[in-house]
């Protein structure tokens, strides 16, 4: 999506928000790089509580944030939407639905 966003959270939220929205297509990333990113390795569990707020589900991707250990953690739309959008976003399924 390429859109203005402004969603209302504090600025903390803000700064993992935008975080979120540097993980590419289709990839995905963990609550630790996420809280590395933002320049504070302990606040994995802040970012995971930012994550949970986050307003706008699909425009700012926070279903591509999963556990260290490579596991689906939780998602407000439910982890049955998140693995759905997770496999959704991978290239090679996409590419074999037209071949």
């Amino acid at each position: 999506f390429n859109l203005k966003l402004n969603p209302q959270g504090t600025e903390f939220q803000k700064k993992v928000w935008q975080a979120l929205l540097n993980i590419p297509y289709g990839r995905t990333a963990s609550y630790m790089e996420l809280s590395k990113e933002i320049g504070d390795p302990l606040a994995i569990r802040a970012v995971a509580a930012a994550n949970g707020k986050n307003p706008l589900w699909i425009l700012i991707p926070c279903h591509r944030v999963i556990g260290s250990d490579g596991s689906l953690t939780g998602y407000a739309g439910g982890l049955w939407r998140k693995k759905w959008l997770l496999e959704h976003e991978q290239q090679e399924k996409q590419q074999s639905l037209f071949p």
